[in-house]
Parts: C-alpha cells; structure tokens; sequence
C-alpha cells in the first residue's frame, strides 16, 4: 500500500501495515502523452507498422512507455511521431511483427 505525502509529492511505500514507510528519494513519473516532449528531433530509429500484418490485438498500444500510439474507432493504431522516441518497445512487443523498427 502506498500513501501520498503532501508535503513532498513523493509516493512513501510501505511493504505491509507493520512497516515503517520509506520516502522515495525521486519522485515517480506517471505515463502521459508526450511526457517527455517532443522527441522528433533526436530519434534515431522510428517504428512503422504494417496494417496488413497488425491484427488489432493492442499490445504496443498499452506498452508504450510514452503513450505515442493511438487507437483509432476501429482499433487500428497509428503513432505519433512528433513524441515517440523510437525506444522499439512495441516492436519488440508485437506478436504478429507487424511493427518494424527503420532508421531516420
């Protein structure tokens, strides 16, 4: 269980009710679109999926540590590149492979 000290913002965790909490000593960054800025600029490599392949299964969707692809009505993806940083997690992720990774 994990308690909000206000006077910080810092989460303090706590193993079990018995425990003395502990302060963290950074704070903890929750996922966000483009939390990191944009990224464009600097990326060295940049995912391109292949729809023919992409069965909709939404993985990369959910593993993208910075919330840059996008669902669509028909659960379809698509990223942004302006905020991707080219991490290859999604496609690495992909079980169909249908996200490759290519350079700039």
């Amino acid at each position: 269980m994990a308690d909000k000290d206000e006077s910080s913002n810092y989460i303090v965790p706590a193993a079990d009710s018995k425990s003395k909490a502990l302060l963290l000593r950074y704070p903890i960054s929750l996922p966000d679109f483009g939390s990191g800025g944009k990224t464009n600029q600097w990326r060295l490599q940049m995912p391109v999926i292949d729809q023919d392949k992409c069965i909709k299964c939404i993985i990369c969707w959910a593993d993208c540590p910075e919330a840059t692809i996008h669902r669509k009505s028909d659960d379809s993806v698509e990223i942004n590149y302006d905020y991707c940083k080219g991490c290859g997690i999604c496609a690495n992720e992909c079980p169909t492979k249908a996200i490759r990774m290519v350079d700039e």
